[in-house]
């Protein structure tokens, strides 16, 4: 290649001087820069020189080692959380890798050193976690152990994947009771509280007294003015019970009174019907459902007529059939005990006949 080089530059170089016209002189140079040329060239192509014997150059370059990562699972390890007496039941996978150390430096149990750096980073995040939020926590902890970090001593860098978190069942049972107990205690609280405004609205402005109850009614029905007037006694009744007074005496006129009925006999009593039951307590001794001597005095039955006790049973019979057990109760109170025996069969030497009463 070298003396290809030099043929092609002195060949370049005849032509250049023939071209010229070159003198004497000007040929004369040219062919120590010839020379120069040639040997630039050949210093230029020439291989350098091996620095490693060629027997090391001939074997192929080897990959350099991967660093040496070492893993230790840890199963269901206590983590605090933000709340005291419930804990998490952490699990994962510890990852390590060894740093340089210097030569006197002291041996050291690289897994427990990776093993309580993951703890420590673990247990700053639990602790801020509430124990009702244990699948939040843990998607937080994949993220804070997912890359390799120095631990304090500096001796090992480490890291965690497969993070399981979970709280005991019997303490997720028990957090759901507490709860349920506290939105039912929310829930209560607001209804007493809503109770409790209720009752001052209703006690402090509508039955504040009348005229407040009546315009709180009027504002509800806006078009039953006389209604409100029917009812101004009523509001009146209302708003003392509410204050725990008196009516006032401009309203007591309007006041409804009921009759008292206790009193036998008084005018405007309602007098008992042959439906009223017997013995029905008023305050006083019961009437009777009707004059049992004006009816037996229908039939032409005085008082001391010898067949009044049989006539009497024979219409207490007529009346349980009937089922009128009032009047049957009445006719029978009236028969005295030697005249009948209940069943309308006298104790005299009458007997009934199909046709009417035989004897005397």
């Amino acid at each position: 290649m070298t003396l290809f080089v030099t043929l092609l530059l002195g060949l370049m170089l005849v032509i250049l001087g023939l071209a010229m016209g070159w003198s004497w002189w000007a040929w004369s140079a040219s062919g120590p820069l010839l020379l120069i040329a040639a040997f630039a060239t050949h210093r230029m192509l020439s291989p350098k020189r091996a620095e490693m014997p060629r027997d090391v150059l001939s074997a192929p370059d080897l990959p350099l080692p991967e660093t040496e990562r070492q893993e230790h699972r840890i199963m269901h390890v206590a983590l605090p959380s933000s709340v005291a007496d419930y804990d998490f039941s952490f699990s994962a996978t510890v990852r390590w890798t060894l740093l340089d150390a210097p030569d006197d430096a002291p041996w050291i149990n690289a897994a427990g050193l990776a093993v309580e750096a993951v703890l420590e980073r673990a247990r700053s995040v639990t602790a801020q976690q509430p124990p009702n939020r244990s699948s939040l926590a843990r998607h937080q902890l994949d993220g804070a152990l997912a890359t390799m970090r120095v631990d304090a001593s500096g001796r090992v860098m480490a890291m965690a994947h497969s993070v399981e978190l979970d709280l005991p069942e019997h303490d997720r049972e028990r957090l759901t009771r507490l709860s349920n107990v506290r939105k039912d205690e929310d829930v209560w609280e607001h209804e007493r509280n809503y109770e409790r405004s209720k009752r001052a609205y209703l006690g402090e402005d509508v039955l504040k007294d009348t005229g407040s109850a009546v315009v709180w009614w009027l504002s509800r029905n806006e078009e039953e003015v006389e209604g409100a007037v029917d009812r101004i006694g009523v509001f009146a009744q209302l708003s003392a019970a509410a204050r725990n007074e008196s009516v006032a005496p401009q309203f007591e006129h309007m006041v409804y009174q009921p009759r008292d009925r206790s009193a036998e006999g008084e005018p405007g009593d309602t007098p008992l019907t042959s439906n009223d039951p017997v013995g029905a307590e008023t305050g006083d001794e019961a009437e009777p459902p009707f004059p049992t001597d004006s009816v037996l005095a229908c039939f032409g039955i005085s008082p001391d007529d010898p067949d009044r006790d049989l006539f009497a049973a024979r219409l207490a019979d007529v009346a349980r059939a009937h089922g009128k057990h009032h009047a049957e109760a009445a006719l029978r109170s009236c028969i005295s005990d030697d005249g009948d025996d209940g069943n309308g069969e006298g104790h005299g030497p009458e007997k009934p006949t199909e046709d009417g009463y035989e004897g005397g």
